[in-house]
């Protein structure tokens, strides 16, 4: 392991003890001694429609034959084009004009230099401020760690963006705890906008960006009618408001999007993971196609917004995703995943009860299983736990002393079964 750096890992005691995966297909993984391990996050929320499928790496085999890479800077081709158009056909109404990317950190960045070009073509270049919220991940480089609220992903990396703020996250677990759905109790929270247009002027603010469910953090789910007022509160300002749905795009929550599921829609949204399966890294920001007009009419002749990647759009990347809509739309997994949701959040809240769980919250294909502190302090027992339910052949993911869950959307029955039972087990092991 010496010559590898891992992300987001405890390197050092990795290589004393290393988790190494080998194979995959459909919902199961196997590491190499050949022990099978279901995969109860999708990889790392990505894996949507299941390891292994044939006809995504068929489609990226004929491309990379066809037309392996083209450059996006001045210069087009019909595979890009084709997926730009195919993915507008599942976005919500209003939202149609796409800026592809290669990951979600590079997404939430594209997105809020768009939010500032956006008010500045508009003759508001004082908008620069972007509001994000505590609790909140929006990746890794220095726009979304600077509207994100993790503090630990912060603190190594000195001074991010100045004009940032954040509002007050949206848990609250002395009147929402063992939610099913959305909680009940929460919506006034989207009103600490407020305080911050009072503070700053609604006329210096760019953008407010939220994960309609806040993932990494913990399998955060709005309240009822919360998303509503932040979009109220927004467009009466002339605020922009962007989604990150990196992890809740493309059917964890029952619908293509959260936008979608809750009846609310943004004016930009940042997509990744589920978009190729996680097969080729790929991301999208997608807007209301005014957006894109105004920065186009405010611009002067030649390049209209200097922002782009050498691998925006990439043809591989284009047919992976085409080939991943389609077993989207031909084996109705979205629907699959509304349809199996019931019975994945009866199964995980029958784990109400078991030693150290004293949360457990639910939407779609998606969990959160809040555990109490260990004794050696926050996060130990949440790690042990994730630990130990590998050793029992289940892939979970941790965060804090939070196990998070959302399988491939190609999860059965038996599936969820198997995975309660093993976390059951676990955590009746551990200390």
């Amino acid at each position: 392991m010496s010559a590898l750096w891992m992300p987001f890992t405890a390197n050092r005691a990795f290589a004393a003890s290393p988790r190494i995966l080998a194979e995959a297909e459909g919902i199961f993984y196997r590491d190499t001694a050949g022990r099978e391990i279901l995969d109860a996050v999708a990889g790392l929320w990505c894996v949507n429609a299941g390891h292994g499928r044939q006809e995504i790496a068929d489609a990226v085999s004929r491309q990379l034959l066809t037309l392996d890479y083209a450059p996006a800077f001045q210069m087009g081709n019909p595979y890009t084009v084709a997926a730009a158009e195919r993915l507008t056909d599942i976005l919500p109404d209003g939202i149609d004009t796409v800026f592809f990317t290669n990951s979600g950190s590079e997404s939430v960045d594209t997105a809020l230099k768009i939010a500032r070009a956006y008010h500045a073509a508009r003759g508001e270049p004082q908008r620069n401020r972007l509001v994000g919220r505590n609790r909140g991940y929006h990746g890794v480089n220095f726009g979304g760690l600077s509207v994100g609220g993790i503090a630990r992903n912060k603190e190594q990396f000195g001074p991010l963006l100045a004009e940032v703020d954040h509002l007050v996250d949206t848990h609250d677990p002395e009147r929402n705890l063992y939610s099913r759905g959305q909680p009940e109790f929460g919506a006034e929270r989207a009103d600490d906008l407020l305080r911050l247009i009072e503070a700053h002027g609604a006329n210096s603010i760019a953008a407010v960006i939220v994960e309609p469910v806040a993932g990494s953090t913990g399998v955060l789910i709005p309240p009822k009618a919360y998303l509503e007022r932040l979009r109220a509160i927004c467009s009466a300002h002339g605020i922009l408001l962007i989604f990150d749905e990196v992890i809740t795009g493309f059917g964890r929550l029952g619908a293509p999007f959260a936008a979608q599921r809750y009846g609310v829609t943004p004016d930009l949204m940042t997509m990744a993971k589920g978009l190729t399966n996680g097969v080729v890294p790929m991301g999208a920001v997608v807007m209301a196609g005014s957006i894109r007009d105004a920065i186009f009419a405010g611009a002067p002749d030649g390049i209209e917004l200097f922002h782009g990647y050498t691998y925006s759009g990439h043809p591989v990347a284009a047919a992976a995703m085409l080939a991943t809509l389609d077993i989207y739309e031909r084996e109705q997994l979205f629907a699959h995943a509304a349809a199996i949701a019931p019975y994945w959040a009866d199964t995980l809240h029958a784990l109400r009860g078991e030693p150290h769980v004293i949360d457990i919250r639910t939407d779609g294909l998606v969990a959160g299983i809040e555990l109490e502190p260990g004794p050696r302090g926050p996060g130990t027992r949440g790690f042990a736990i994730f630990e130990d339910c590998f050793a029992r052949g289940l892939l979970t993911r941790v965060t804090g002393d939070i196990l998070a869950l959302s399988p491939p959307l190609i999860v059965e029955r038996g599936h969820i079964d198997r995975a309660a039972e093993t976390l059951r087990a676990a955590l009746r092991a551990a200390d």
